[in-house]
């Protein structure tokens, strides 16, 4: 009788112990793939984040040469390439945005990104060097703007 109560109770206790490292294995391996995907976010976050920024930047750069354009002759081969290539940047840049909106976490990011492209449209409507700075200026501020959001939210 001894030896069979002696038996139950190892049996119990191996049964016990199995249990218990698989509840904390199965934790451990939860922890694990929660903090995976936190980082994994985080970094599609940053890659993202940072080719918006990266975008509206050549698209103010393409929006500024067209401008120059313009005060020239606005009917040049020069002038519709340069048309053809904000097109394509503006392209670019609104893609750009779609992934920012698709990762980012609150609203407030969204919307900076959004007056970061929408101060774009002023630059191009610029009457004089002057107001072009200015806008050019305004157009920094908007994405310096979205810039210290999201690295607030990546971090």
């Amino acid at each position: 009788m001894e030896v069979v109560l002696a038996s139950l109770i190892a049996v119990a206790g191996t049964l016990l112990g199995s249990m218990i490292t698989f509840t904390f294995q199965r934790r451990s391996s939860v922890q694990a793939e929660v903090f995976t995907r936190s980082l994994q976010l985080r970094q599609e976050r940053l890659a993202n984040y940072s080719a918006y920024a990266g975008a509206v930047t050549a698209l103010k750069q393409g929006t500024v040469a067209l401008w120059f354009r313009l005060q020239g002759d606005a009917d040049s081969p020069e002038t519709q390439h340069a048309f053809t290539e904000c097109d394509r940047l503006g392209s670019a840049t609104e893609n750009a945005q779609f992934r920012v909106r698709l990762l980012a976490e609150d609203d407030t990011l969204v919307a900076l990104a959004a007056s970061a492209f929408d101060a774009i449209g002023p630059i191009r409507r610029a009457s004089t060097k002057t107001k072009l700075a200015e806008r050019e200026q305004e157009l920094q501020g908007a994405l310096n703007a979205f810039i210290t959001a999201a690295a607030i939210q990546i971090h």
